[in-house]
């Protein structure tokens, strides 16, 4: 196993199918990919050179679809090397890929193949296509449906083929790139938690500059094992779970769904996770659900291990001194730590999370039990990293410092402005919106408020159109009193409302067993989901919320709440492909929810 760097240079890539080329010419037996074969039912894998021979095949039967430098092709697969052999056949020959979520809307699948011109997509079977097929029948530029499974016979859509059928004979020789750094590499579509999403131009540069400087804050090493289950089609896991390893020469194995996540994190055991802080949720909700089912001295001393291992993690940063219970370590290490550890695979050394925010008792907890989590920050439009904490220089309450190719100042209100070589060319299609967040100068406003502190940390306060200002003028961004109160597990997602009102209010999904329980131990009526109604219930939820917010100005305290049984999700439409909450979708599903607060007012 190799634990030297082997990191390809930005100037001997040029552009990201330069960067697969090199990748595959310096370490051509190396383990690239690892994938679950669903048809033979077992882990198969990818060296470097056999993806270079596919990618070739790829190549070819792009070619015989008269595609032109430039033209727009879509994916809309689950994350497997197959994705990676369209995106770089497609990239070597200067055209530009469109990805999209496969659990994605139909109208808006449209929206973008639509917007985007594309002339083809790869999917993974037809019967996926069929359900797009009738909100597609306005885009007038689709020639070409491949699946990546044969497709039934009798299929009316001429257009469709089987990859096997289309990609034709073997062909091992890559054809000459076409592509230059400054060249169109994709276009993003933003998950759009309001309004249509727009299409994010990133250029080959872009994001090669991006994965380069990224891999300069942390230690990638070609025995490193990335495990995959975020969608490719999200930016974060494209640089970060793509492109940063095919740098490094790091592997990626894929996961199989996230509902399998537990399981293969037992078995591909891997050493670096790009996640999102809603998996940590996931796993925190589950241990304190065992725990609340466990003994008193179970529930102390995992308590107490997360106090000694935080307390051990300051120390470490040099943010506090030594104490004496920090000798408790080598008894309680074994006793909970090593547990959680066995859970995520017993080797992952690094978690890098983004896409939202990580909250300070999600962080307290896995960083207090020996997990080292690397919170950082960015935007679709800054391909995407602007920043990410570092394992010396970590400061959980914040999103850590710039990368050393990003510019960082404070607009008006605070807003964050960055410039550097991996900000968007713009949006595809729409120069006004363009205008509006990228200055002449090259500075892009991300929108978000935040704060610069001695040490170039930043630490997001706040976005500008999700500030809620009260009647009285008080402006408050919703952000933080969300993360402090859905850090108590009754509540599954919330949302603080109260534009334009006198007093703040708040939507919440609860947990049905906890709630439950909750009733039960209190003697009150606990049918589901009659009892969220009732005034004494409404009454304990707004106690327990009071007291997740205590610590902050008195004019942001929640008067009243409405109980919610309804998840949110990406497939009801309140929530992005990302996880991202639609708060314009979320107050239009619950408007008569929301009005009921304010009765009387």
């Amino acid at each position: 196993m190799h634990t030297k760097n082997d990191c390809i240079a930005q100037a001997d890539a040029l552009t990201l199918d330069g960067l697969f080329r090199a990748r595959a010419n310096r370490t051509p037996d190396a383990l690239a990919y690892r994938y679950f074969d669903d048809h033979r039912c077992e882990w198969l894998t990818f060296t470097w050179r056999e993806m270079r021979d596919e990618v070739a095949r790829w190549q070819t039967a792009l070619v015989h679809e008269g595609l032109q430098t430039g033209d727009r092709v879509a994916i809309m697969l689950k994350n497997c090397p197959q994705w990676v052999m369209f995106d770089q056949a497609a990239l070597s020959l200067g055209l530009v890929s469109v990805p999209l979520y496969t659990s994605d809307r139909p109208e808006n699948v449209a929206h973008v193949l639509q917007d985007s011109g594309a002339k083809l997509i790869l999917i993974d079977n037809a019967t996926h296509w069929h359900p797009l097929r009738e909100a597609c029948t306005g885009v007038t530029t689709l020639n070409r449906i491949v699946t990546l499974r044969t497709p039934p016979e009798g299929d009316s859509d001429e257009r469709i083929r089987g990859v096997d059928e289309w990609l034709g004979e073997n062909t091992q020789t890559l054809r000459p790139a076409l592509t230059h750094a400054d060249m169109l590499a994709t276009i993003v579509y933003t998950s759009g938690t309001t309004g249509k999403s727009k299409g994010v131009m990133l250029s080959h540069g872009n994001l090669l500059s991006n994965a380069t400087a990224a891999v300069q804050c942390f230690s990638v090493v070609p025995r490193d094992i990335f495990l995959s289950f975020l969608p490719l089609s999200h930016a974060l896991e494209r640089t970060g779970g793509y492109y940063v390893p095919m740098i490094a020469g790091a592997s990626v194995a894929y996961a199989r769904s996230v509902q399998q996540l537990q399981e293969d994190l037992a078995l591909i055991r891997p050493t670096i996770l790009i996640t999102v802080p809603r998996i940590f949720e996931r796993i925190q909700a589950g241990m304190q659900s065992k725990l609340d089912k466990g003994s008193a001295l179970a529930r102390r001393l995992f308590a107490l291990a997360i106090e000694v291992g935080y307390s051990r993690f300051e120390h470490a940063q040099g943010r506090a001194g030594w104490h004496p219970k920090n000798l408790l370590w080598p008894v309680l290490k074994p006793l909970v730590a090593d547990k959680l550890s066995a859970r995520l695979g017993g080797r992952l050394r690094l978690a890098l999370a983004g896409g939202a925010a990580l909250s300070p008792n999600n962080a307290r907890t896995f960083i207090g039990l020996g997990i080292n989590i690397l919170q950082g920050y960015g935007l679709s439009e800054t391909s995407p990293v602007i920043s990410v904490n570092r394992l010396h220089d970590n400061l959980p309450s914040s999103v850590g410092a710039p990368l050393a190719n990003v510019e960082v100042r404070l607009g008006e209100f605070n807003a964050l402005e960055v410039r550097g070589p991996s900000v968007m060319l713009g949006y595809w299609n729409n120069e006004i919106a363009t205008r509006e967040i990228l200055s002449a100068e090259g500075w892009l406003n991300t929108g978000d408020v935040v704060s610069i502190d001695a040490k170039n940390h930043l630490t997001i306060t706040g976005r500008i159109k999700e500030i809620i200002v009260l009647s009285n003028g008080e402006k408050l961004p919703p952000n933080d009193m969300e993360a402090a109160i859905a850090a108590d597990p009754l509540f599954e997602q919330v949302m603080v409302v109260g534009e334009g009102k006198a007093y703040l209010g708040m939507l919440a999904v609860v947990n049905r067993e906890r709630w439950t329980a909750a009733m039960q131990a209190r003697g009150l009526p606990a049918e589901w989901p009659h009892s969220l109604h009732l005034p004494q219930a409404k009454a304990y939820a707004l106690q327990r919320v009071t007291q997740q917010i205590q610590s902050f100005p008195g004019y942001a305290r929640i008067r009243r709440i409405a109980l919610l049984d309804e998840v949110w999700s990406v497939e009801n439409g309140l929530l992005t492909p990302t996880l991202k909450m639609k708060r314009a979708k979320v107050l239009e599903r619950y408007q008569k929810e929301f009005e009921g607060m304010y009765d009387g007012y």
